[in-house]
């Protein structure tokens, strides 16, 4: 997910940084992530505890990552068995850097748009998503546009819908077909998990 965020100048630091998966057949693997302004990658402590969630459902899955930022979740759901996940990042710098990772990883299962998820999802859907992962900037109201334009067409029969968000979200914008699983509150964010009826 990328938060904006005043600058200087537009064009992106030529620092890196990385993310870590932890857990599947790319256990370990460091990959190397643009130090970009308002990048923040979701924490390993956090993304250990929503995999726990989704251990009975991520093998085989059909994932969408909405605001992919660094592609921590994408990533992670690959290495953990996923068939396939479509990566949306608006940000340019952002996107080419998912797609080098993805190449890296050597996984041509999966494709990065360079887009807006608002506009990607006014689409017709590619197809049906088991698992998707929302993560979009705080206090943007994006969480309940995602939300109504993902349900139903995007979504598969009992698919899981993973939100990470601001702990005051109020969470009477979703949808009421959305049952909470599970939550969990890390410092400011808080993370959910909600299956789709």
């Amino acid at each position: 997910m990328i938060r904006k965020t005043r600058s200087k100048s537009n064009s992106p630091t030529k620092k890196m940084g990385s993310i870590r998966i932890i857990a599947g057949k790319h256990r370990g693997r460091k990959l190397p992530v643009m130090e970009l302004d308002g990048l923040r990658p979701t924490t390993d402590r956090v993304k250990e505890t929503l995999f726990n969630w989704l251990m009975p459902y991520i093998n085989e899955a059909n994932c969408l990552d909405c605001f992919a930022g660094a592609g921590s979740l994408g990533f992670e759901a690959l290495s953990r068995g996923a068939s396939k996940v479509i990566f949306l990042e608006k940000n340019k710098h952002a996107a080419q850097q998912l797609q080098h990772n993805l190449a890296h990883l050597k996984q041509n299962n999966s494709q990065v748009f360079q887009t807006d998820s608002l506009l990607y999802l006014q689409k017709e859907p590619p197809q049906s998503f088991d698992v998707v992962f929302i993560d979009p900037p705080f206090r943007k109201g994006f969480i309940p546009q995602i939300a109504q334009q993902l349900n139903p067409r995007w979504l598969a029969k009992n698919a899981l819908v993973y939100i990470e968000s601001e702990s005051d979200f109020q969470v009477t914008l979703l949808p009421p077909n959305w049952q909470l699983l599970k939550e969990k509150k890390a410092g400011q964010v808080t993370y959910r998990l909600y299956q789709s009826s």
